[in-house]
């Protein structure tokens, strides 16, 4: 049996990986371990006890007001011992948050084998959104097996350079979890929540975080929720809130105070899961409800000028709206009174997933290995296998048996951490993620 070390920090991380998990473990081929940076702690947490996870590693890295450098150091300094004495014969991470670049790194230095999971999502514009961008293009120089979840992510890599020997189409595993958790209608703990089932009024989901929104961004959302909660009294927006100040700054001034408004504070994801179905739209900056919501019928229009999930706009699945105030109210109105563009929207073929992505993450990473025959892609006919490439995917140039690895040495080298700020990394407790 081959050694699989699973590593991430995030809520949005470890819900991805969840459906992977037990398929692994239910494999006859691997021998999965799971380690956890803790980058977000209680939500982590959350996530665990839904699914039943039990991470076999906890470097539990989260420390107030830490920066992304702190992040970055903390997880290079938790992960590189354990590398050493685990000696797994490969590492999935998942992604682009700050945990994926660093863990993905810290195995490189190990010479350890890298699977980077949701590879190949891009916007092109290395601030866009911030981090991520820039942690997913390092994680695919690093990476050896890409599974990439959309053909377009697929060509995206091949753009890049990477071989399409070493990339393989699986679909999002998000879609999997979701509806694994849809399907349990977990309890709604908010009582702002409470009456939502026993309403026949449309619901308006939003959440909002992205730091690429902070600021002017932000109070434009703040007053379109508030101009579309008098112009539609009937309507409920129901609105989980970031924790960070700087959002919660620009829209509780505008609109805590309005009836047909409900703020919560950022629910369990089986909760949210709940409200995602019972949701008629959501309005929304964050890149995974951009997946989800089509895996539910949902129409999404996304509050930012760029996206690394183009699949959905041209799926007719979502809309860049921005966060220009008046677009946004025009757009959302519309879809609340045009029957025939909500519609269209809502039967579109959701591009991220049919609920067998970790079937197929599993049987890559196997097929990779030389354990079991190749999976049939998603989104994609059975392509037949490239000539001349072994087991139909690149061969290891590298050992599965990782060697010591570059030791860092803590005492001598020269890291200077900045400890201003209150960067949290790539953060939507509303959800799942981003």
């Amino acid at each position: 049996m081959k050694r699989l070390m699973v590593v991430y920090g995030t809520r949005p991380e470890a819900i991805k990986m969840a459906p992977v998990i037990e398929a692994l473990h239910r494999s006859p081929h691997f021998e999965p371990t799971v380690t956890v940076t803790a980058q977000h702690r209680e939500l982590l947490d959350q996530v665990h006890s839904l699914f039943g996870i039990r991470p076999d590693h906890d470097l539990d890295i989260l420390r107030k007001h830490q920066t992304l450098s702190d992040i970055t150091v903390r997880v290079l300094n938790g992960l590189c011992p354990l590398l050493r004495s685990e000696r797994p014969d490969a590492v999935l991470v998942q992604g682009d948050t700050t945990t994926v670049f660093a863990g993905a790194l810290a195995a490189f230095y190990h010479r350890i084998p890298i699977v980077h999971l949701e590879a190949g999502l891009r916007t092109d514009d290395r601030y866009a959104p911030f981090p991520e961008e820039i942690n997913r293009r390092l994680a695919t120089q690093l990476a050896t097996l890409h599974l990439a979840p959309t053909p377009h992510a697929r060509d995206n890599l091949i753009r890049d350079g990477v071989a399409p020997s070493s990339v393989v189409v699986t679909g999002n595993t998000v879609i999997d979890a979701l509806h694994w958790a849809v399907e349990r209608k977990a309890h709604y703990e908010d009582l702002a929540l409470a009456d939502l089932d026993d309403t026949a009024r449309q619901v308006l989901l939003v959440t909002a975080h992205r730091r690429e929104s902070w600021g002017s961004g932000m109070e434009s959302v703040g007053g379109a929720l508030a101009d579309l909660a008098r112009a539609e009294p009937e309507l409920l927006i129901v609105f989980p809130l970031h924790p960070n100040p700087v959002v919660r700054a620009a829209i509780l001034p505008q609109v805590g105070h309005i009836e047909n408004v409900r703020l919560t504070e950022p629910l369990a994801y089986g909760a949210f899961a709940r409200l995602m179905n019972r949701s008629h739209l959501i309005l929304t900056d964050s890149g995974g409800l951009q997946e989800e919501g089509p895996g539910l019928g949902k129409p999404v229009l996304v509050m930012r000028d760029t996206t690394e999930r183009p699949e959905a706009v041209e799926a007719g699945t979502s809309r860049l709206v921005g966060t220009d105030r008046d677009h946004i109210v025009k757009q959302v109105r519309e879809l609340l009174h045009d029957r025939e563009a909500y519609a269209s929207m809502a039967r579109a073929v959701n591009p991220f997933g049919d609920g067998r992505a970790a079937e197929r993450v599993v049987r890559a990473i196997g097929h990779w290995m030389g354990l079991c025959g190749r999976p049939d892609e998603f989104g994609t006919a059975s392509a037949p296998e490239p000539a001349g490439v072994e087991n139909g995917l690149a061969a290891q140039h590298a050992p599965l048996d990782a060697p010591e690895g570059v030791v860092v040495d803590e005492e001598h080298d020269d890291v200077r951490v900045a400890h201003g700020g209150g960067d949290v990394d790539e953060f939507d407790p509303a959800r799942t993620g981003q």
